[in-house]
């Protein structure tokens, strides 16, 4: 069994090892993280030698549970294809203010764009990316907008000003507002 084996495979590297629902979670501490995937990758008895997808979450409200540290995580789903076998690997940033986990480039080449992705978005520094910028927000965007703490209409906002024949940034002219659906009931439905 896949749960087995990597508990075998990673020892005391294996913070937590779950298997739900067909599938194996295994959590390594961020000091771990790139010795982990390494060993994964490189053991006969794993062979992860593809990185499916690679991904930031934000656990800060999770499961209906508040959570006042480690919020910031970072998980890759692996394949085997010689094994024909998946794997979930999280890892959790140690420091909310400034979440930092070790780049997997040198590990599997793909996790150069998803790492860029998960910095833009929730603000995970990846030590050692080789061009860590932002990829789908611009360059002068404030803050990172997957956080759950980030305001619905963020906190800049462009505009085209045809009389200066160029695009403004200026604070968020929207007023915040409540939209409550409302319901409509009538007497003469039947139950």
């Amino acid at each position: 069994m896949l749960k087995n084996i990597i508990a075998e495979v990673l020892g005391d590297k294996a913070v937590t090892l779950v298997a739900a629902l067909d599938e194996v979670t295994v959590e390594v501490a961020a000091k771990d993280w790139l010795a982990a995937c390494s060993t994964l990758r490189d053991h006969q008895k794993t062979r992860f030698d593809t990185m499916v997808d690679l991904c930031g979450v934000d656990y800060s409200t999770y499961a209906e549970e508040v959570r006042d540290s480690k919020k910031y995580a970072v998980v890759v789903h692996l394949l085997s294809v010689t094994l024909n076998q998946r794997l979930r690997v999280r890892c959790f940033a140690e420091d909310d203010s400034f979440p930092v986990v070790h780049s997997l480039v040198d590990v599997w080449a793909a996790a150069n764009w998803y790492e860029r992705e998960a910095f833009d978005l929730y603000g995970v520094i990846f030590e050692g990316h080789p061009d860590l910028r932002r990829l789908l927000t611009d360059y002068g965007f404030v803050g990172h907008p997957f956080r759950k703490d980030f305001p619905t209409s963020g906190y800049v906002e462009m505009r085209y000003d045809p009389e200066q024949r160029r695009v403004l940034y200026q604070p968020v002219t929207i007023e915040p507002r409540e939209n409550v659906p409302r319901v409509i009931r009538e007497d003469s439905y039947a139950h």
